[in-house]
């Protein structure tokens, strides 16, 4: 199909991934400093230290993972081209941005036509 252009960059499950691990990175870094804190503050409770830190650094791990995965995925940002009928409806819609005085002069004529 001529005029089409082809997905680039990564796909979704690369981005899925991505950031699944760079969740589980940053989880088991909070997860750390957190149950460190715990740890260090409160004690280490009847399991030991090591055992409890290691709960902290897995549960947050794998909250950070999830939520990275998922945020990763939604901004999923490919370079695939509009069907040409949604590009030209696209430029027939006003500009979704305005300038102050623009917006300033639309709220008073409403404002004139409801008196």
């Amino acid at each position: 199909i001529p005029n089409r252009r082809q997905p680039t960059g990564p796909s979704v499950w690369d981005k899925c991934e991505m950031g699944a691990l760079m969740g589980a990175g940053v989880g088991t870094t909070i997860g750390f400093i957190f149950g460190g804190w715990t740890i260090v503050r409160g004690g280490a409770g009847p399991r030991g230290a090591l055992s409890t830190l290691a709960q902290y650094m897995l549960s947050s791990a794998a909250t950070f993972s999830f939520f990275l995965a998922v945020g990763s995925v939604i901004r999923n940002d490919t370079n695939v081209a509009l069907p040409p009928h949604l590009e030209a409806r696209l430029r027939m819609l006003p500009p979704l941005v305005r300038s102050r005085t623009e917006g300033a002069a639309m709220i008073r004529a409403r404002w004139e036509s409801e008196k």
